[in-house]
């Protein structure tokens, strides 16, 4: 593809479900909960603008079953969270409460919890509820069921392994791309958050199966990443490209540099899916950023994207000025819907809030932009040289494909109610009591936690063998989902742990959503 022409809309790939390069099959996913979370008295992260989100999508039909499929989330469970995060960073969150975490210091500290992002009522739950969200749209486009995955709540992309950062305590998007990774060869990671993707560009910078790449601004602003020349390391260099912006970017700037970068990345890479983090603090007048895109500029990146007809997972972000948030996203749900929305709103019930225009747009200002011409031709050719140095496609061996799981009726799935919080790996008994493991919880090195005294007995001596068997079995799914296997080069016991691990991921259901009533 030649990148002067990517602006013109993009070439669609061959796509079978969607021949007309309009329609879309797209599921979304909502907890009616998730706006009832509340970080605490005058900070600027609300998740209440994603209820506000809900309503303007409720009031312009597009919930209605013919539009697309709406799901409630299952919540994420501890050994789902366990497959990016530390066990004891995980622990941390469920156990802590603003109750007890004066007597908490140390971990509070270590674990980077603090103004920014503190303890506050139901902290746990509303991670697993935005990451399930996530895992769980991850999980519908793996199975081919869904063209486009909507999940609003998601794209906290600051959170590290161990700590959280920006608001973020959990990273449901390295999450939800880890779950991606177990079908598709390559995932493409989009970033139009103002902040730099730091969380997610750090968990992939090594490997070459996800390439990242971030629209932000950067100079003295948080988190201080995203310089252009952070490529990547090892097997993941020049699968990372940062593309650092200053203030007041318009929407004509933005699209002059994201869609022939996109273009190209999109011929160089040829992704199996995409993950856009779609961060609405890049919008004009939000209250943490310095950006000047319009609600319209903003959704440009949404339909270009859409254009290369690659199956899609929408996620949230930042965001602050929440009634600009709302009326970016809900505009962006009708993009991926194909659908034209009228300018006026419809009434709802949070109607007030879009006063005095009432209108879906949210319109650029006349701040200055510091981004000059020159500027943006010297980063775009920059990015460019560095995608002409990549292979075209990398493949990944993987001779022993994992056959697609057929997804059970959704009435003998799940129920609809909402579990309380499953036992982590570390509050497994034995492995006679523990459940089969979950495909989505392979990574976490799950120790035998049965906790029995020391002593010989034959039936501790078993436990162990246990052990061994199944942090063996593990370590091969790792493997499997990371470098691909050949069961020929391999020891007949590795070849029988080997053929363990594959059956072990053939179990895998779709255990992350239900359908929303």
């Amino acid at each position: 593809m030649d990148p002067s022409s990517a602006g013109a809309g993009g070439n669609s790939l061959a796509s079978a479900s969607c021949g007309d390069a309009q329609k879309r099959r797209v599921c979304y996913f909502y907890d009616p909960e998730v706006g009832n979370y509340y970080y605490g008295q005058g900070h600027p992260m609300k998740p209440h603008r994603v209820r506000m989100t809900h309503a303007l999508l409720a009031n312009y039909g597009l919930l209605a079953p013919a539009k697309m499929q709406v799901l409630r989330p299952l919540p994420a469970r501890g050994i789902d969270l366990c497959r990016f995060h530390s066990d004891d960073y995980v622990a941390f969150l469920r156990a802590v409460t603003p109750e007890t975490q004066l007597g908490q210091v140390r971990a509070l500290r270590r674990f980077n919890i603090g103004p920014d992002c503190p303890v506050f009522d139901g902290l746990y739950a509303y991670c697993q509820t935005y990451a399930g969200a996530s895992v769980g749209a991850a999980v519908k486009l793996n199975h081919g069921t869904h063209d486009i995955a909507i999940n609003w709540s998601g794209g906290l992309h600051h959170a590290k392994k161990s700590e959280a950062s920006g608001f973020c305590y959990v990273n449901d998007i390295v999450l939800a791309i880890l779950e991606l990774l177990k079908l598709h060869e390559r995932v493409l990671y989009l970033d139009i958050d103002i902040h730099h993707g730091d969380g997610v560009e750090e968990a992939f910078y090594t490997t070459n199966r996800v390439m990242t790449v971030s629209f932000h601004k950067f100079g003295d602003y948080f988190p201080g990443t995203g310089d252009i020349r952070d490529i990547g390391y090892s097997e993941g260099k020049y699968y990372c490209l940062n593309v650092p912006l200053d203030d007041g970017i318009d929407d004509d700037s933005y699209q002059s540099i994201f869609k022939p970068i996109i273009g190209k990345v999109m011929e160089m890479y040829r992704p199996g899916v995409v993950v856009l983090q779609c961060g609405a603090d890049s919008l004009s007048g939000d209250r943490l950023g310095c950006f000047n895109l319009s609600g319209k500029g903003h959704a440009e990146c949404v339909k270009f994207i859409r254009s290369f007809n690659v199956p899609l997972l929408l996620l949230g972000g930042g965001g602050y000025t929440i009634r600009n948030v709302a009326r970016c996203w809900c505009y962006e749900t009708g993009v991926a819907l194909g659908e034209e929305l009228r300018e006026k709103l419809p009434y709802n019930e949070y109607y007030e809030y879009f006063g005095p225009e009432y209108s879906l747009y949210v319109a650029a200002s006349n701040m200055e932009n510091r981004n000059t011409n020159k500027q943006l031709e010297e980063i775009k050719c920059n990015i460019l040289d560095n995608l002409s140095k990549l292979q075209h496609a990398p493949s990944v061996q993987f001779e022993e494909r994992i056959p697609e799981t057929k997804l059970p009726e959704h009435g003998k799935r799940l129920t609809t109610e909402h579990k309380g919080p499953e036992p982590m790996a570390e509050d497994l008994g034995s492995s006679e009591q523990a459940p089969t493991a979950d495909a989505n919880a392979v990574a976490v090195n799950a120790p035998d936690n049965a906790r029995n005294e020391p002593g010989s007995s034959p039936k501790c001596q078993k436990n162990k063998r246990r052990k061994r068997t199944r942090d063996t079995r593990i370590a091969c799914i790792t493997s499997i989902l990371q470098n691909g296997v050949s069961c020929s080069k391999e020891s007949p016991a590795d070849r029988m742990h080997i053929g363990d691990a594959l059956k072990e991921l053939q179990r895998t259901k779709d255990k992350f959503s239900v359908p929303l009533r």
